[in-house]
């Protein structure tokens, strides 16, 4: 398991990955989600995937294609890799990453 922490604005995201298993936590909140339980942006989802544009079931389609492409990673840290980067262009800032609960590690960036 890794848990990736992430600021937003002013709201501190983790994003926990267990196997091909993503968990989103908002501490503020504190509520944890899958990512089906996230709001997606439609216009956000088109620009990933612009065929999904006049699809009823755009929101179903894009999150099918997320956990697709997740599992077609290999391994935890080749997971972690790709949300920080893909999150970094949405304007999340990674933070600390921690691997089965060992202490956390500042990202270097």
């Amino acid at each position: 398991m890794i848990q990736i922490s992430f600021r937003y604005g002013g709201e501190i995201v983790a994003v926990i990955i267990r196997g091909n298993e993503l968990l989103f936590h908002n501490t503020s909140s504190l509520m944890t989600t899958p990512i089906d339980g996230l709001k997606l942006n439609k216009s956000g989802v088109i620009k990933e995937f612009p065929e999904l544009k006049d699809d009823e079931e755009w929101k179903k389609k894009s999150i099918k294609k997320f956990k697709d492409h997740i599992k077609s990673l290999d391994g935890e840290t080749n997971k972690m890799n790709y949300i920080k980067e893909d999150l970094k262009k949405y304007g999340y800032v990674p933070l600390y990453f921690q691997r089965a609960g060992h202490r956390p590690k500042k990202f270097k960036d």
